[in-house]
């Protein structure tokens, strides 16, 4: 049954109402001097890994003749370049030059303080509806599989660090034979999350997909410049689709725009899924030592990152 006319003059107003808050219209975006081709092409190229010119032409759908003049303005300004495929020898793949880095790292944050501006006027639950709705749009007009709805990474609402206490507690006892300590501890750091954190330095992000909540990771201040990542956790059905990275990229972002200089964290060795994370990210084990906690004898990890 095709859509009816009232469906249709809805959605055409809504495209209409999209196109004004976004700015959709204006010659160049955020204040930049790029245009929102051109910044869409470097946010693909910062978070794509081996993406050829004929990937992004089919991710942004656009042809490919024009996306190649905007690839050689931007390789004109010295923002892009190429490097070989490490899959496929023949070919070559996109990556943004030190320039192109810090345009994409000041559009980004200009990205976040005008999504944050458009949230400011409404409460915390208005905030939350209007999230949620956007997250239900691009499920239902999204191409992608019906049967993998897309993941949205969004702040913590109330009940998350209560449940994230709880996953922590039940995963590392399921998991690795952890005693209710640790549990114990996980509490304690939630708690102080929620009665003091600062909201400019501190954050919480939860991973959900259609309101089941999929994991979680948290920044705090450890002072002196320092940021730490804190209670990263991803539930077992999943995993090993690039959510825990996802999630740890989210977290770095935010640091570096909070202005910390370095960010830190604690782990264990055994946790050997989350050691790589923080390898692929950049982070450096700086020191190890023995202890006995949560009822196991464990080597405790030490990592950094300069931001």
């Amino acid at each position: 049954m095709p859509a009816s006319p009232g469906q249709v003059a809805r959605v055409r107003a809504f495209n209409r109402f999209h196109t004004r808050l976004v700015g959709a219209l204006d010659r160049r975006i955020l204040d930049s001097p790029h245009s929102l081709t051109e910044s869409r092409v470097l946010f693909e190229i910062a978070h794509g890994r081996d993406l050829t010119a004929a990937a992004l032409a089919k991710a942004l759908r656009l042809d490919p003749a024009y996306l190649s003049r905007v690839l050689a303005r931007l390789a004109a300004l010295g923002l892009i370049d190429k490097r070989p495929s490490a899959s496929d020898g023949r070919a070559s793949t996109l990556r943004l030059t030190r320039a192109g880095r810090a345009a994409f790292a000041g559009l980004d944050r200009a990205a976040d303080a005008e999504a944050a501006a458009t949230l400011a006027p409404l409460s915390g639950a208005r905030r939350a509806k209007v999230a949620a709705a956007m997250a239900t749009i691009m499920a239902e007009l999204s191409t992608e599989s019906a049967a993998e709805p897309p993941v949205v990474i969004r702040g913590h609402a109330p009940g998350d660090v209560g449940w994230v206490v709880h996953r922590h507690g039940a995963l590392y006892t399921a998991e690795y034979g952890w005693d209710e300590t640790f549990e114990g501890l996980v509490a304690e750091i939630g708690g102080r999350f929620l009665k003091a954190h600062d909201p400019t330095r501190e954050h919480c992000w939860v991973a959900e997909r259609e309101g089941e909540v999929l994991g979680a990771v948290f920044v705090v201040d450890a002072g002196d410049g320092v940021a730490k990542l804190r209670l990263l956790y991803v539930e077992p059905n999943a995993r090993g689709g690039g959510l825990g990275r996802r999630l740890v990229d989210e977290a770095l972002r935010f640091a570096a725009r909070a202005g910390y200089r370095k960010m830190t964290l604690w782990t264990n060795d055994i946790l050997v899924a989350a050691r790589r994370i923080y390898e692929a990210t950049g982070f450096r084990l700086v020191a190890s030592e023995p202890h006995r906690s949560f009822g196991k004898a464990l080597v405790g990890e030490t990592w950094e990152k300069d931001l």
